[in-house]
């Protein structure tokens, strides 16, 4: 049986060669009658004659067994080729999720952030209106304040101080600095304007209290409120008074 095998392998290769040799000896013809009529010499044909047997024998001395191998190789490369191109879309894949991750986590991020300074804004706004309360709370109304026979500047300020809040003390003082210069019984002898606020005429500040010609609670009283409800505020009115000189 082993004789059988390498008389077959024998038969084989004689076939390959003397497929080989025919067609080397096509070659060689057409090769011949071309290189007659370009002149060429025959030694040429017999060369490629010779070249194309050789080859043929190299072919014919290949195993089958390794022309299989070559095909294993062949589908191997293929198998790799197509876990690199699946490795490199299942890499696309990730860093396309990983980025729509990371946009989404940002604008979560910037919400949360636009929500905290928001209600940090509430809460300071809810905090500056409890002070203000507060602060309003404490201030004392006319009738709180003991009536006097008479009042100096610096007693009639600290009434003011205890009737004003605080944050708008000051510009209540700018303007009744500017038109009494903190006297109480100040009268405008053009107008007729009387008391720490110049109201005109004075007899508006009745309102306030029958006594507003001698009682400077009374006239801040008056005062506090012209300026609150035409300006909304002192600092409004004294903003008024500094464009128009007069409010």
């Amino acid at each position: 049986m082993k004789r059988a095998m390498l008389e077959g392998n024998r038969v084989s290769r004689i076939s390959v060669r003397g497929f080989a040799v025919a067609s080397a000896t096509a070659v060689t013809t057409v090769g011949a009658v071309v290189g007659v009529a370009s002149g060429n010499a025959v030694q040429s044909s017999t060369d490629d004659f010779d070249a194309a047997a050789a080859d043929a024998t190299l072919l014919a001395d290949i195993p089958a067994g390794q022309q299989a191998q070559v095909q294993v190789s062949s589908l191997a490369q293929q198998a790799d080729a197509q876990a690199i191109a699946a490795d490199a879309a299942a890499k696309k894949s990730a860093e396309e999720a990983a980025r729509r991750q990371a946009a989404k986590d940002a604008a979560a991020k910037k919400e949360a952030a636009e929500k905290k300074a928001e209600a940090e804004k509430l809460a300071k706004e809810r905090e500056e209106a409890e002070k203000e309360a507060a602060s309003r709370s404490e201030v004392r109304s006319a009738s709180d304040i003991a009536v006097q026979s008479s009042y100096t500047v610096a007693e009639v300020q600290a009434i003011a101080r205890q009737m004003v809040p605080a944050d708008q003390f000051q510009c209540f003082s700018n303007i009744v600095n500017h038109e009494s210069t903190w006297n109480y019984r100040a009268v405008n002898p053009s107008s007729g304007a009387y008391g720490l606020v110049q109201a005109l005429p004075g007899s508006k500040m009745a309102t306030a209290g029958a006594d507003w010609q001698t009682n400077p609670a009374t006239q801040i009283k008056w005062g506090l409120n012209y300026m609150n409800d035409r300006y909304g505020s002192p600092c409004g009115a004294w903003s008024f008074w500094q464009a128009n000189n007069w409010y």
